[in-house]
């Protein structure tokens, strides 16, 4: 799995489209007053607080410490944790499991899988969206051609991240007893925010490993050229605009 430093004050600050569009994803969850809800990959908690408003008891948790230094600090009532989502210790304690635009970033997806259905009680349910197939592939294919132009080797690897068809997760999910109640795959096309800046802002968010690969003094130029590159595909009316797709999946753990 990328080994990934967040940086949470950039998170919070240029890409609140992650949770905002993350709301449809809690309405499908339906959390209900005194339900215990695992928020699996919280981030900075934004959706923890918004699954707590309902009376569910929510515990938030994500691999990042400083992550989860930020919603500590703007959500103090509420109770976070540092945690691997690939090695849960919660064992039949959660009506619900929720996660949103997480899970493409764990590529042993059987091991979360796993963990997911032995934390829920029978007849929990598990309710996610993260990328799916042929996720910001224009973006990815741009990324690549500016590695070329620098003469140097892509960054990203078929490993870097993990992006199920709908059968390919459903399939996983029903091996661990999880039966699959609605499942689809879709186009989200994302306007990035900051006009001209946020290409730049999101590479610096989500592919800073990639920047890593050179020398500081090289990074704008790179920066440049990966701009070059996707301009034509992806920049329009003073905006960026991301090719996402998404995976949106609800499961219940058989009885």
């Amino acid at each position: 799995m990328t080994t990934i430093t967040w940086d949470a004050k950039l998170y919070d600050d240029k890409h609140s489209f992650v949770w905002e569009k993350g709301k449809g994803v809690v309405e499908l969850l339906a959390p209900k007053p005194g339900e215990r809800i695992l928020d699996l990959g919280c981030g900075t908690g934004h959706l923890t607080a918004e699954i707590a408003a309902t009376g569910a008891s929510v515990i938030g948790i994500d691999r990042s410490p400083e992550m989860i230094s930020q919603a500590r600090r703007q959500f103090p009532n509420l109770k976070f944790e540092v945690a691997d989502a690939r090695h849960l210790d919660f064992d039949r304690q959660f009506d619900a499991v929720f996660s949103n635009a997480v899970l493409h970033w764990i590529v042993e997806p059987e091991l979360v899988v796993r963990s997911v259905a032995r934390a829920l009680v029978p007849a929990g349910r598990f309710v996610a969206e993260f990328g799916g197939k042929r996720n910001v592939s224009r973006l990815l294919d741009a990324v690549n051609r500016a590695c070329a132009k620098f003469g140097i080797e892509s960054a990203l690897a078929d490993n870097t991240w993990y992006y199920p068809s709908v059968a390919e997760y459903s399939s996983l999910l029903e091996r661990e007893g999880l039966e699959v109640r609605d499942a689809k795959l879709f186009d989200r096309p994302t306007r990035l925010e900051d006009g001209e800046k946020g290409l730049e802002a999101w590479i610096r968010m989500f592919l800073k490993f990639a920047l890593d690969r050179l020398p500081t003094e090289r990074q704008q130029e790179f920066l440049r050229e990966i701009e070059r590159q996707a301009r034509p595909e992806l920049f329009t009316n003073g905006n960026w605009e991301l090719d996402y797709r998404r995976l949106r999946i609800a499961a219940w753990k058989q009885p």
